[in-house]
């Protein structure tokens, strides 16, 4: 991974791509973002960049310190780190200032990131983001399971998950068990997609990205 950066769904919609086929889109929306910190393994133990995105309330304290030390003055909502390998991302130090290279691009702490100077078109980009919650659901929906038969007069038995013990011995459910419970509000992660427009606020990427509008998203390109 050698490009990173954050954004919320926009939404979804359909274009032709160059070959005239009918594709599933996906907008992304990445204006604020800020590379606030550069941490390294010599002194952190691993190498990251810290990276904030969108204006909010209610910031913490520790934020708060973060924003002030790479002097940026929005507030931002979202904090979060990805992982790089030096050996492809080159980081160097001046006057106390760190920067790091995206091939011709170098972007210092307390700079803005801008998806068009990251990101080119076909691109192949992985994203990662919280799917949508479905609440408690049953095992037909949760698990796909077949249910059981309307005959005989069973007439209640269709979605029903059917037997989950194992007689005297061991005489207990086994752990790990697919039974009913809540579904959804997990961290997906799509590989396979590609950039099909960068502009300085976002991204248009080929293919459907997980979560509801304005959830938060991970973009990602593989190097």
């Amino acid at each position: 991974m050698d490009r990173f950066i954050l954004g919320i769904k926009k939404g979804q919609s359909q274009r032709f791509d160059e070959k005239g086929s009918r594709v599933a889109v996906t907008t992304i929306e990445t204006t604020p973002n800020y590379l606030l910190d550069i941490k390294l393994s010599e002194k952190n133990g691993y190498s990251a960049l810290v990276v904030g995105y969108g204006e909010g309330k209610n910031i913490s304290k520790p934020v708060l310190g973060l924003l002030k030390k790479a002097k940026v003055e929005k507030k931002l909502k979202y904090v979060q780190e990805f992982r790089f390998d030096p050996s492809i991302l080159k980081v160097t130090e001046k006057e106390g200032k760190k920067s790091i290279s995206f091939g011709d691009v170098s972007v210092e702490v307390g700079q803005e990131l801008k998806p068009n100077q990251l990101f080119t078109l076909s691109d192949a980009i992985i994203v990662t983001a919280t799917g949508k919650g479905k609440g408690f659901q049953g095992v037909v929906k949760r698990h796909h399971f077949k249910g059981g038969t309307k005959t005989h007069g069973q007439s209640d038995r269709q979605r029903a998950p059917g037997a989950i013990g194992s007689t005297t011995t061991p005489g207990r459910v086994y752990k790990g068990k697919r039974m009913a419970g809540r579904m959804g509000s997990e961290t997906v992660t799509i590989k396979g997609l590609s950039v099909m427009e960068t502009t300085e606020t976002g991204l248009v990427l080929k293919g459907l990205v997980p979560g509801a509008i304005g959830g938060l998203v991970r973009v990602r390109r593989v190097s």
